[in-house]
């Protein structure tokens, strides 16, 4: 790629805009949006369907674009729940009835957010349907294209099993359905989960496709571009037309328009303008896991397929699979800091996997097209053992590579400095065969990644304490300034705490502090040892008393009276024995700091201050 294409105002624009977004923008809902009608009163909402209907077991949940409420214009989109078969269609007016609600929301440290994620996509708001009444039907082209998605997946699903069918679907329109946990997993392990989804590649390939036939049958470049377009299109609304869709569609026309008029700029063009225009439109994407995912691996194999050529003299067939590779590499290797810090694993296979799985996928997609068309046709028996084979095979592949030693390891998120000292050496290594330009901002480069690893070195490392509450079942996370980790009661399921520790870059468990014998607190540390290693478990607590002293490596733990909070959360202090030894309080000092934890895990008090935990969230103090 030429190095011109960095000094392009429009790319450090959206670069400007990008980073004023990470730091200033937080999404939330606009004075007008249906999230502030949110009460314990039934409302009746008139509105309409943003995209397809997506089941999950007995019901279908679906985003509402709303028009008004009660009468009264309103605005916003709400995450819909319907009972199954009685969701709208895309672009299908509706009135439904129902109680507003926010969506629930459960911020423990390094889990999953329902709300955040809804929040990505511009929804503060949900309703369970009671009832719906149909308004407006959706226009003829979108009731059309609703028609192939659902005729293509019931023809899946009425032929094969409901994992072959669910690996079919997502292949060819990324509706995976109720895959079974077992085999996504192994998707995960394997490097292969963004096969189940529709992507850029299906764009492009339909695009190629379409290409490939034009030339075959001596048709004219300029309408064979048009017809690519169109068809690649129309396969972008039946796949849902989702972000990573619109971008990889507005990227295709771009590069088709650049081939056309023989201007090579069109795909690195096309990335930057679908950029802007879904920034533009809906900022809280920038937050969104699928527009990082996409947009990363999509900036790294344009930039490396561009700046590493293979020669024309070698065989077609070695060719190609040296560009599989270039793509599945850099993909991954772009991919990286995300999947770590948002799956906490790494899979050593992926790259191996992705060789065979990604041209096999290709070849499924078009043999799962061409069966849904003889389908249509009554023809489809005949190829279905074909069909059945293919499916098998790929997902004994999966399975297969899942099983590999060390297929998928589980490992610490990286901070933001480390993810930002990856990315310039990256950016490097992507633009080696530009000599001339690696030459001029290698130095430059190094000396700010080195810069920024001393400056975290001696200025950022900090005690940080992390009360987690998961419905009033308690634990508290300590991270010291030298990386030592302790986790202090385990009330929280096993999985979660694993997790949480994974995010703030512990890889291990220095220490497990148990001040009491709660229910399900053994259980829970089985599972937690199952993802995580656990170092050293004290559980000495049971027959200390007020005035005794444990050290445990660097801490000193000292038991005392309790200190407890009433029901207004004012401090009393039990002075005295009065029955039982686990109401106590314990005073745990390091190096640096010193706090006492109390009321089994609810608060702390430091220099007689009160710090409590918050319901299903997580509250981050700094010592």
């Amino acid at each position: 790629m030429h190095a011109s294409y960095y000094k392009r105002p429009l790319l450090w624009g959206l670069i400007c805009y990008i980073l004023c977004l990470l730091f200033f923008y937080k999404p939330g809902p606009d004075p007008q949006d249906i999230y502030h009608h949110i009460s314990p009163k039934e409302v009746t909402l008139t509105a309409q369907a943003a995209g397809f209907a997506v089941s999950k077991g007995n019901k279908q949940n679906i985003i509402l674009r709303v028009q008004s409420i009660d009468g009264q214009p309103a605005k916003g989109r709400v995450y819909a729940r319907f009972e199954k078969g009685k969701a709208p269609l895309w672009k299908e007016k509706v009135q439904v009835s129902g109680i507003l609600k926010k969506p629930y929301s459960q911020d423990i440290q390094g889990n999953f957010d329902w709300g955040a994620y809804l929040a990505s996509k511009n929804i503060f708001t949900e309703i369970k349907v009671n009832d719906v009444r149909p308004l407006a039907a959706a226009p003829l082209f979108f009731r059309w294209i609703t028609q192939i998605r659902q005729d293509v997946l019931q023809t899946f699903c009425t032929h094969f099993s409901e994992d072959l069918s669910a690996v079919a679907n997502g292949i060819l329109l990324g509706e995976r359905g109720e895959l079974s946990a077992s085999l996504y997993s192994a998707f995960q392990d394997s490097g292969a989960v963004h096969l189940l989804v529709a992507s850029g590649a299906n764009v492009a390939f339909v695009t190629l496709i379409v290409f490939a036939l034009g030339n075959l049958l001596g048709f004219n470049k300029r309408k064979t571009a048009w017809v690519a377009l169109l068809l690649a299109g129309v396969y972008t609304l039946i796949a849902g037309a989702d972000a990573p869709l619109t971008r990889a569609y507005f990227m295709a026309v771009c590069a088709v328009l650049g081939y056309v008029f023989h201007r090579n700029s069109g795909v690195f063009q096309g990335i930057v303008l679908s950029c802007w225009a879904i920034l533009l439109i809906t900022p809280s994407a920038i937050f969104e896991t699928g527009f990082q995912m996409s947009f990363l691996a999509t900036f790294a194999i344009v930039i490396c397929l561009n700046n590493y050529e293979f020669s024309y003299r070698w065989p077609k067939g070695v060719r190609f699979f040296a560009q599989i590779f270039l793509v599945t590499l850099s993909s991954q290797l772009a991919l990286l800091p995300v999947f770590t810090n948002i799956f906490y694993k790494v899979s050593f296979v992926g790259l191996l996997a992705n060789m065979v799985l990604v041209p096999l996928a290709s070849v499924l997609m078009t043999a799962c097209a061409l069966f849904y068309l003889f389908s249509c046709i009554g023809l489809g028996l005949l190829f279905k053992p074909v069909i059945g084979f293919l499916l098998f095979l790929f997902v004994f592949l999966v399975k297969s590579f899942a099983a590999f030693p060390l297929a998928a390891v589980s490992v610490a998120a990286w901070k933001t400095n480390k993810i930002i000292c990856y990315y310039a050496l990256l950016f490097l290594l992507f633009h080696l065969p530009l000599k001339s330009f690696v030459l001029k901002l290698y130095k430059p480069l190094l000396g700010a990644v080195l810069l920024l690893l001393v400056f975290d070195f001696f200025f950022l490392s900090s005690h940080e304490i992390y009360l987690l509450n998961d419905w009033n079942k308690n634990a508290i996370l300590l991270k010291t300034s030298n990386a030592e980790s302790v986790l202090i009661g385990a009330e929280i399921d096993g999985e979660k705490l694993a997790k949480a520790l994974f995010s703030i870059g512990a890889k291990e468990l220095d220490y497990l502090l148990l001040f009491n014998t709660k229910k399900g607190q053994l259980k829970n540390i089985e599972t937690l040892q199952e993802k995580i290693k656990i170092n050293k478990i004290v559980f000495p607590f049971q027959d200390i008393w007020p005035g005794e002293e444990i050290k445990q490596g660097p801490l000193h733990i000292q038991a005392r009276w309790a200190v407890m909070q009433d029901s207004q959360k004012a401090l009393w202090y039990q002075l005295g024995y009065g029955g039982k030894n686990d109401r106590l309080s314990y005073q745990i000092s390091g190096k640096d700091f010193s706090f006492i934890t109390s009321g089994n895990g609810r608060f702390i008090l430091q220099d007689g201050q009160v710090q409590n935990n918050l319901l299903n969230s997580t509250r981050k103090i700094v010592l």
